[in-house]
């Protein structure tokens, strides 16, 4: 049965299918974040351990997303999909059995291999299910809904499972949504590839890698090591000189890993720094407001889950409808909205004192859940839209490594940040003021998806990207090798 054949209930159960593995993992990271002082005491470390405990999964999705997808591509989507999920499931029992911190760390790395191949990998399942531009929007819509879904439940669900099990309790959660998922996929996901099959690029991989990896490990470390100190020199140099490798190594390739072309579309460039810059000021508000409220104001997991279900209830409203302009209007005015929303937000927190007053608090949080949900939709579909399907799983990963970097590396800058101006690594009354600069870097990276949104989504940044996909498509495309057998 051709592709275009899939009934509209069997879209929509793909659709359903590809939503769990993002429930899952949003699930997953909003709910740790809830629980990082209670792994904190149990384990006895300071802010920079709390770091290693969210970033050692995000530096590891992001490295292996780009791979994750044109792996996809070449090798099958739906088979990808479900070693992903698989995957997935065993770094979560790992993690839920760890004896230290330094065990918890590698077993987040491999839940994150596991997470590399579920989202990007189910994006490029969506984009090739939902083919007409407007029903995709609506589609990518209901993902971005997901992620509102997810990260409202998280808090809630990781605050009754801290207080009332442990934090542990928060991985088993995955594993039957994984196993049921497993079953689904098997069930009704057709199998997919790309025409043609894009060959490994291993050398560019390890820049990725050597590229993130560096990186993060200078911002998180810097603080207790000195930002003169050897080590970090020596990591400074490892991200510049894999940086400079990785863009002349990967422009010479037939086949690169990261298509440096892509870049000249000023949307698709816009897309990826938008996603970094908006996913920053996520991983760094989540992070800086669960510290605050557990360890100043002396609130429980339940408590402070709350208070981020408060931001995610918004969002969670807001999506559908940054789905709908993006299918009407188009991207930009979903941009200007989050990007005033996300400013305005940590301007609050970085002028207005907003963690003192309950309520300059609850509308900080009501602000920034704005913002999340209108930038979502249109990062993704600014990446993919304008793609040759054949290339949907490339520009997918494009997409989500770029939120998992931006992620990164707001959880590293601000807990830097927040690190060097506390005592001794410890959290405490003190660090409300010693965040204030962390609310500052915080809300330029709002600012940033301002003007980003407004420049790229113009006619003279359309123009580019008509440039550059008039050239894509004048290369043969074969047609989409697809297996809708149920």
């Amino acid at each position: 049965m051709p592709e275009t054949e899939l009934t509209p209930r069997r879209r929509f159960l793909v659709l359903a299918i590809c939503c769990m593995s993002l429930f899952i993992a949003t699930l997953d990271a909003t709910a740790l974040n809830v629980a990082l002082p209670s792994m904190a005491r149990e384990f006895d470390t300071s802010i920079s351990g709390m770091q290693w405990a969210v970033d050692a999964y995000t530096v590891v999705l992001a490295s292996l997303l780009i791979l994750a997808g044109s792996t996809a591509d070449r090798a099958g989507r739906r088979r990808v999909f479900q070693a992903g999920l698989a995957l997935f499931m065993l770094g979560s029992l790992l993690c839920s059995l760890a004896p230290t911190l330094q065990a918890l760390v590698p077993f987040r790395a491999v839940q994150a291999i596991g997470g590399s191949m579920l989202n990007p990998v189910a994006m490029s399942i969506i984009t090739n299910t939902f083919r007409a531009p407007r029903e995709r929007a609506r589609a990518i819509g209901v993902w971005g809904g997901v992620v509102g879904i997810s990260m409202a439940a998280g808090p809630l669900a990781g605050g009754l499972l801290v207080e009332a099990v442990g934090w542990r309790s928060i991985f088993w959660v995955n594993l039957p949504v994984c196993a049921a998922a497993l079953l689904l996929t098997a069930r009704y996901v057709p199998e997919s590839r790309a025409p043609k099959p894009r060959r490994p690029d291993p050398v560019g991989q390890l820049l990725v890698t050597a590229l993130l990896g560096s990186v993060t490990y200078a911002i998180i470390e810097a603080p207790s090591a000195g930002p003169a100190s050897p080590l970090i020199r020596a990591l400074i140099g490892c991200a510049v000189l894999s940086l400079l490798a990785l863009l002349v190594y990967e422009r010479r390739r037939p086949e690169p890993l990261i298509e440096l072309r892509f870049f000249r579309s000023a949307p698709f460039s816009g897309a990826t720094l938008i996603a970094i810059c908006a996913f920053a000021g996520l991983g760094g508000f989540l992070f800086l407001t669960t510290l605050y409220l557990q360890s100043v104001r002396g609130l429980d997991a339940l408590h402070t889950g709350l208070w981020v279900a408060s931001m995610a209830a918004v969002q969670v409203v807001c999506a559908p409808l940054s789905g709908r302009l993006v299918g009407g209007r188009g991207p930009r005015v979903p941009l200007l909205i989050s990007g005033v929303m996300l400013t305005s937000a940590c301007v609050l927190f970085a002028a207005f004192g907003a963690e003192r007053e309950t309520g300059t608090r609850l509308a900080a949080y009501i602000l920034f859940g704005i913002g999340m949900g209108f930038v979502n939709t249109p990062i993704t579909n600014t990446a993919v839209s304008g793609m040759p399907r054949a290339r949907a799983g490339v520009a997918a990963a494009v997409a989500s490594t770029s939120r998992q970097v931006g992620f990164g590396l707001g959880v590293a800058v601000s807990g830097s940040v927040l690190a060097s101006g506390v005592v001794s690594g410890s959290y405490g009354p003190q660090s409300a003021a010693a965040s204030r600069p962390a609310w500052w870097i915080l809300a330029g990276c709002g600012a940033a998806v301002l003007v980003l949104g407004l420049v790229t989504s113009g006619r003279w940044a359309r123009g580019t990207a008509e440039a550059l996909w008039a050239e894509e498509e004048a290369e043969p495309v074969r047609p989409e090798v697809t297996d809708n057998k149920i």
